[in-house]
C-alpha cells in the first residue's frame, strides 16, 4: 500500500506510537507531521527528516530510528499550505494533542487544518476515504473533533462528511514521556530525538492499542497493529478507573514518601496497597459493570491485567518520575476524572473506595500545601461544586476523603 499518513502534534504519542508504527508498517509512502515548536521542526529538517525513539522493555531500552518524514509548522504560511495539501491526500490522520481543548486553539487550529484539507475532496468524482484517530485520552474525543471540523466545513452536511471521513476514538495504554534533563538522558543512555537536542522520547514497549471499529468493511488501515473494538467504553473505563487511577494513587502517595522514581515503589508496602486498590476496588466494580464484554472483565482476566500493568508501571527502564505523575492535581481530582470518578464508580457498586480515597487525600494535601489559606470545605466546593446530581453525592465523596486524610496524617494507612 502506498498511503499517506498525517500526524498533528508531535509529542511522545505521535512520535513514539503513530508515526513510528506508520513507518514500521511499510504501508505509507508519505509520513507527514505537524508541530508548533519551531526548534523541533528545524532540528528534524536538518536531520533530513529523521528522528530517534527510545523504547523501554523489561530487559532494557532499544533505539528505533524513523526516517524520511516531512515536518511542518502550521504557524508558517508556506508550511500551512503544504500541510493542508498533505491532509487532502491523507488516508489516515492522527491528532495527539495535550487535550481535546486544543482542537479549536491556535491559528490555524487543528480542526481548521483538517477541514481545509478535507474540503477539496468533495469536488472529486471519487472522494478519498480517511480515518482520523483522536488520541487525546478522552472518551468522546472523536465526536468532539468531528463536531469541530464540521463547524469549519459549514454548510457541508454531516452525512456527506461521514461517508468519506471517520473520526475514531482510541484507548492508548502506552506509557510515554519526554526526557529533558541532560543528566538523566546521559545516565539512562537515551538517544536524543535528534542529535544535538537536549530532549529524548522514551516510550514503553507495550503496543496493544485499541481503536474504534471502522464502519467501511472494505477499508484496510495502513497502521495495522491497532486492535478494533465495536465498543470502546468498557476499555476506556478500564484505563481511566484502573490504569490511570492506580497510577495517580501511586504517584501522590509515593510523593509523600519522598520517592523519586516510580520503579522504587516495587520495594515498598505501597506496591501492595496499589494492587489491592486495583483489584478489590476499581477492578471489582468494573468487572461487575462490564461482565461478559471481554475476558479481561473476569476475576482471572482482571488479575492478569493488574499484574501486567503494575509490572509495566514500575519498569525501571522507563525512568518514570513521581513528580511527573502528580502534575495537575486539580484535573486529576475532577468529578469525572481518575481519582474521584473512580471513587464514585466504586461506591455505586456498594464497595468502599478506602485506598483510592487515600490517593485523593494525598492529592488534596498537595493542594493545601500550595494554598495554605484554604480550608477543606472551600477546596471541595471549588473542585466539585459545579458537579451535577444530588448534593448527597458530593457529601459522600467528601466524607470518604476526610476519613482518608485522617488516616493519611496519622501515617497508619496500609
Amino acid at each position: 500500500m502506498q498511503k499517506t499518513f498525517v500526524g498533528i502534534g508531535f509529542g511522545p504519542i505521535q512520535s513514539g506510537l503513530f508515526a513510528l508504527e506508520a513507518y514500521r508498517s511499510n504501508n505509507f509512502q508519505r509520513i507527514v507531521v505537524a508541530d508548533v515548536l519551531p526548534q523541533i521542526v528545524q532540528h528534524i529538517r536538518q536531520a533530513g527528516g529523521a528522528y530517534c525513539v527510545n523504547v523501554a522493555g523489561p530487559e532494557g531500552v532499544r533505539q528505533h530510528e524513523v526516517s524520511g518524514i516531512e515536518i511542518y509548522d502550521p504557524a508558517d504560511s508556506a508550511d500551512e499550505a503544504a500541510l493542508v495539501a498533505a491532509i487532502s491526500e491523507a488516508d489516515e490522520i492522527a491528532t495527539a494533542l495535550p487535550s481535546v481543548d486544543f482542537y479549536c486553539r491556535a491559528t490555524p487550529s487543528p480542526a481548521r487544518l483538517i477541514a481545509q484539507g478535507i474540503r477539496p475532496r468533495f469536488n472529486r468524482s471519487r472522494p478519498l476515504r480517511t480515518v482520523v484517530y483522536a488520541a487525546e485520552n478522552h472518551n468522546t474525543g472523536a465526536e468532539l473533533l468531528r463536531a469541530a471540523v464540521l463547524k469549519e466545513l459549514q454548510p457541508l452536511d454531516a452525512g456527506r462528511l461521514d461517508r468519506y471521513v471517520q473520526f475514531i476514538n482510541t484507548v492508548i495504554g502506552k506509557m510515554s514521556g519526554v526526557v529533558t534533563e541532560v543528566q538523566q538522558i546521559e545516565s539512562a543512555q537515551l538517544a536524543p530525538l535528534v542529535t544535538g537536542m537536549d530532549q529524548a522520547i522514551l516510550v514503553e514497549q507495550f503496543n496493544r492499542i485499541l481503536v474504534g471499529r471502522v464502519a467501511w468493511d472494505d477499508y484496510q488501515r495502513g497502521i495495522d497493529v491497532f486492535e478494533e473494538k465495536p465498543d470502546l467504553i468498557p476499555f476506556e473505563e478500564a484505563k481511566l478507573y484502573g490504569h490511570n487511577a492506580t497510577h495517580a494513587l501511586i504517584g501522590y502517595l509515593a510523593y509523600r514518601e519522598d520517592v523519586t522514581f516510580v520503579s522504587e515503589v516495587r520495594a515498598t508496602p505501597l506496591f501492595d496497597l496499589a494492587r489491592k486498590a486495583f483489584v478489590h476496588e476499581s477492578g471489582k466494580a468494573l468487572c461487575g459493570r462490564h461482565a461478559g464484554v471481554d475476558p479481561v472483565f473476569t476475576p482471572g482476566g482482571w488479575q492478569a491485567y493488574v499484574e501486567d500493568l503494575l509490572e509495566r508501571m514500575t519498569n525501571p527502564y522507563l525512568h518514570d518520575r513521581v513528580d511527573r505523575l502528580i502534575r495537575d492535581p486539580v484535573r486529576k481530582l475532577g468529578w469525572d476524572d481518575r481519582l474521584i470518578g473512580t471513587m464514585r464508580m466504586v461506591l455505586d457498586h456498594q464497595i468502599t473506595p478506602r485506598r483510592f480515597a487515600l490517593g485523593a487525600a494525598a492529592a488534596i494535601e498537595l493542594l493545601l500545601a500550595e494554598q495554605p489559606e484554604k480550608r477543606l470545605p472551600q477546596l471541595f466546593e471549588e473542585l466539585w461544586g459545579h458537579a451535577g446530581g444530588p448534593a448527597s453525592s458530593r457529601e459522600s465523596i467528601a466524607k470518604h476523603v476526610v476519613a482518608a486524610r485522617e488516616e493519611l496524617l496519622s501515617q497508619s494507612y496500609s
